[in-house]
């Protein structure tokens, strides 16, 4: 094992198909957006190259600002909500009765496609004859909201079934740092006389902070980009009210067939996704890491 270590033939053998793969199907194709943002394109003729014009465009398109700020509340949610994955997992972890069972239930969203989860969640909100306003009849509201036809509601129907969807991948992430945290700290703190949110606060969660600050990325910068469940049940509608960054790069490239601007929204979203990256690392930045044994 030293010699084929030592051996930097043999690494770059290795290392140049995974390098390879992640030429081919990630910076390659980052490269070409960006290059096609240059141009005015249609997908199928000739190009034109117009230099900066669609990003100047793109600066001053209402449109895309709105589908930004959609992307943002988005985000913002998916960021809190991590709190409450944060305390169930605690609770999980706690050796509660039944947590396994818990622990299941909570996995359920992550086997079912988006697409499945969009029917469902498209069957709860129907005006008509979903579960939602039928509860809300019984209980004595006489007219209840046509919930993904209302523009002033329609963008928070939407973040339920997502942060929903999401919940027990978080969940079981938090679940997993949780537990491999030996279970002596606990009892000693116990033995002190620290009580359970006391435990939570002041032990559990900094020895984890590594891991929430990972998950505040992968939600954050997720949310950003996210676009299939409310492309199925919205499509961006009623009248753009729950466009994204990603279904309005869609609409522009694939529906309007205007190439070069729907490519210099993908590529102003994949600068924006870096920029809230490096903002979150550095507003989550910490110069001691807590590390136990």
């Amino acid at each position: 094992m030293d010699k084929v270590l030592s051996n930097k033939k043999m690494i770059a053998l290795y290392v140049l198909p995974s390098l390879l793969l992640i030429l081919t199907i990630v910076y390659i194709p980052i490269i070409l957006t960006g290059f096609y943002g240059l141009h005015e394109w249609n997908g199928i003729g000739s190009m034109k190259f117009i230099g900066l014009e669609n990003y100047a465009n793109l600066m001053k398109d209402g449109k895309f600002w709105d589908s930004a700020w959609h992307s943002l509340l988005l985000a913002l949610f998916s960021g809190l909500s991590l709190i409450i994955y944060l305390m169930i997992s605690m609770v999980l972890a706690a050796r509660i009765k039944g947590a396994n069972a818990f622990r299941k239930i909570y996995l359920i969203p992550m086997l079912l496609s988006s697409v499945a989860i969009a029917q469902l969640w498209l069957r709860i909100y129907n005006p008509s004859n979903g579960i939602l306003n039928s509860v809300l009849q019984s209980i004595g509201v006489d007219n209840p909201p046509a919930w993904l036809a209302e523009p002033s509601l329609v963008l928070f129907a939407l973040f339920i079934p997502i942060l929903w969807q999401y919940a027990g991948f978080y969940i079981l992430i938090y679940y997993a740092a949780l537990k491999n945290i030996p279970t002596t700290l606990d009892e000693a703190a116990r033995i002190d006389g620290a009580t359970s949110w006391q435990i939570a606060w002041k032990i559990k969660l900094p020895l984890i902070m590594e891991t929430v600050k990972v998950t505040i990325v992968l939600a954050v910068v997720g949310s950003l980009k996210y676009f299939d469940l409310i492309f199925v049940m919205t499509d961006g509608g009623p009248n753009g009210s729950s466009e994204v960054m990603a279904s309005y790069m869609y609409h522009t490239a694939f529906r309007a067939y205007d190439f070069g601007y729907g490519s210099a929204t993908a590529f102003s979203l994949l600068v924006i996704c870096l920029i809230v990256t490096w903002i979150i690392r550095w507003l989550t930045r910490s110069k001691d890491t807590i590390q136990y044994s």
